[in-house]
């Protein structure tokens, strides 16, 4: 099996994304909420560019009623939200075998918030705030490959949680594409089912 790279959605894959905005409101999100609010930062990322901080902000506002204040500061802080418990560990192991690299709709202020929780750098960071395109934009993946030196093809795979955000412009350029059964998660294709990232090294590492 011969693997030249992986690329992660890092929002709901690897970062608990729904308990960490529960936690940040203090509990005060609905359980039905949470879709509502995904949607909308969608809605938005399509409306022109804004960075994501803004995004997850106004979300906030428009689906819950936040102030803006309050709303910002949440988004600010996104990146510190917690890991999933596997997610450190199992991307130490997959970086022995081949580099491992964000494709995220997120800002270059929450990579260091995220690689503090990991404990490591990691190999690449292609985020939406340098791009200027949010996915499933087939931009991401192409500034990714310029990025990382590795061309679209099956030797690159890509992992997520999300089919609508990552496994349908993946699979239409011609990636592995790895889905990830998270509490919150959109399936659709993919050539390989886990139920967490460290039963995805242990499969192949």
């Amino acid at each position: 099996m011969s693997i030249s790279l992986f690329t992660f959605d890092f929002f709901g894959t690897v970062l608990d994304w729904r308990s960490g905005l529960r936690n940040a409101l203090g509990g005060r999100m609905p359980e039905d909420a949470f879709d509502r609010i995904v949607d909308r930062q969608g809605e938005l990322e399509q409306q022109g560019f804004q960075r994501y901080c803004a995004i997850v902000a106004r979300s906030l506002v428009d689906e819950l009623g936040l102030t803006e204040a309050e709303a910002e500061r949440i988004g600010a802080s996104a990146g510190s939200w917690p890991l999933f418990s596997d997610s450190a560990a199992a991307l130490r192991r997959l970086r022995q075998i081949a580099p491992c690299a964000a494709i995220t709709n997120s800002d270059l202020a929450h990579r260091p918030q995220i690689e503090a929780q990991l404990g490591f750098s990691l190999d690449g960071w292609i985020c939406a705030e340098e791009v200027r395109k949010y996915k499933p934009a087939r931009e991401m993946w192409l500034a990714a490959a310029e990025r990382m030196g590795v061309q679209p093809g099956r030797g690159w795979w890509h992992v997520s949680a999300y089919a609508d955000y990552d496994h349908r412009t993946a699979r239409a350029l011609g990636l592995t594409c790895v889905f990830v059964e998270r509490p919150h998660s959109r399936p659709g294709e993919a050539d390989l089912v886990v139920k967490d990232l460290l039963q995805l090294a242990e499969r192949i590492g």
